[in-house]
């Protein structure tokens, strides 16, 4: 039944919110995990290490986010496994994020210069000594604004998430069009919230970028 766009319905949105923010935390916690390792995989000086890293970010970064999300809810569910959509979101979306913080963080180490590798190098300490002393101190500066640029990117994209039946803000969004057939308003209820969750990542962001004087 088509009934009017109500008061109750802006706030069924906004606490669908909290599945997105759910969501793009944890993706963002295992992607990190992930690419913490890919990213020292990718400047290790074992080739072997290096090659397998590239091939799981071009498989990755090569395939959409949608084809993951499928693998995983529908996909596994071929082979008897049964997935909730949760654990489904969860899963692809730590391995989407995994592969590109761990291109991001590898080019913010790899624009460190060489000298202060070899800096490090002379004063007799190891690859990981030199990572944790010298290199990643300077990196994770750079690494700010791409990062919660890339933070931001992800909460977006978990609208996608909807398609496997995960209720978070997109997924409401539709629901609640169903039963008001007001497409416009609703979508553009939610295209308010989400830009509520990310306008001030970005501000902070820079914020913090100035404070920490990235620029230099």
């Amino acid at each position: 039944m088509i009934r009017e766009l109500a008061f109750i319905d802006v706030l069924y949105l906004i606490a669908a919110m909290r599945w997105t923010l759910a969501l793009t935390a944890i993706a963002f916690a295992g992607g990190a995990v992930v690419g913490l390792s890919v990213a020292l995989l990718r400047v290790s000086p074992v080739a072997p290490l290096r090659w397998l890293a590239m091939l799981y970010v071009h498989a990755v970064q090569g395939t959409p986010l949608l084809a993951w999300l499928f693998v995983f809810f529908f996909g596994l569910s071929i082979v008897g496994i049964t997935v909730s959509p949760w654990i489904a979101a969860a899963a692809a979306y730590s391995i989407y994020a995994g592969a590109f913080l761990g291109e991001i963080w590898r080019g913010c180490l790899q624009s460190i210069p060489r000298t202060q590798w070899e800096a490090g190098a002379s004063l007799g300490l190891s690859f990981t000594e030199q990572l944790r002393h010298v290199i990643i101190p300077q990196a994770v500066r750079v690494a700010i604004p791409p990062t919660v640029g890339f933070l931001v990117q992800l909460i977006k994209n978990t609208s996608l998430a909807a398609v496997i039946g995960f209720v978070e803000l997109t997924r409401e969004g539709q629901l609640t069009t169903a039963t008001t057939f007001r497409p416009f308003s609703v979508y553009l209820i939610v295209a308010a919230l989400y830009f509520a969750l990310c306008f001030p990542l970005t501000r902070w962001s820079r914020r913090l970028e100035g404070r920490l004087h990235v620029a230099r």
